[in-house]
């Protein structure tokens, strides 16, 4: 378990399935995360979540954000590591709108960051959100990330953002944190 200020990461698990299939099926969610409604049933869905838990890619780390009290509130992760590189893409969703603009998405973003910068020898966490989700990309500069480029893809228009090891160092100094 990763503990932040106003959240916790923990390792996903069966009894998450329920959330995470009434995020992911939530046509203003899905729109938000630029991804297709899914088209299989619960039991389906289930089936296919317990295999992954069970066999977990391997270059995927997954986590569910609760607050502190113990309510899942999310899921974030990061994927696409890249060794050789030094680098991987960061995801995040706060599904419960209860949670929006509290500050549990920028607690999950940076406690997720620096877990993995403690954690890896990766440089570089990049992600692309929506031009349109300017929520998420004020969040996104809060903790850290820079806008670097503009992505087109399957009709939708993404910011990419990127927060480099050496700014994060740098930050952590300035904020004694190290």
């Amino acid at each position: 378990m990763i503990v932040g200020s106003k959240i916790k990461l923990r390792e996903k698990r069966l009894a998450d399935a329920p959330d995470d299939y009434a995020w992911q099926t939530d046509p203003n969610l899905a729109q938000l995360n630029a991804a297709p409604l899914p088209t299989v049933t619960f039991p389906q869905y289930l089936s296919d979540y317990a295999s992954e838990l069970h066999y977990p890619p391997p270059l995927r780390h997954r986590f569910a954000i609760e607050t502190l009290d113990g309510k899942h509130i999310g899921n974030c992760t990061y994927y696409g590591v890249d060794k050789t590189k030094g680098e991987a893409e960061l995801g995040i969703m706060i599904g419960n709108r209860d949670y929006w603009d509290k500050s549990y998405g920028a607690d999950a973003v940076t406690t997720l960051v620096n877990h993995i910068l403690r954690q890896t020898k990766l440089n570089r966490i990049y992600l692309k959100t929506l031009d349109s989700n300017t929520r998420a990309q004020k969040c996104f500069k809060k903790c850290g990330f820079t806008p670097y480029g503009f992505l087109n893809r399957d009709g939708y228009n993404f910011v990419l953002m990127e927060l480099h090891r050496k700014r994060w160092e740098e930050q952590q100094t300035y904020e004694g944190g190290e």
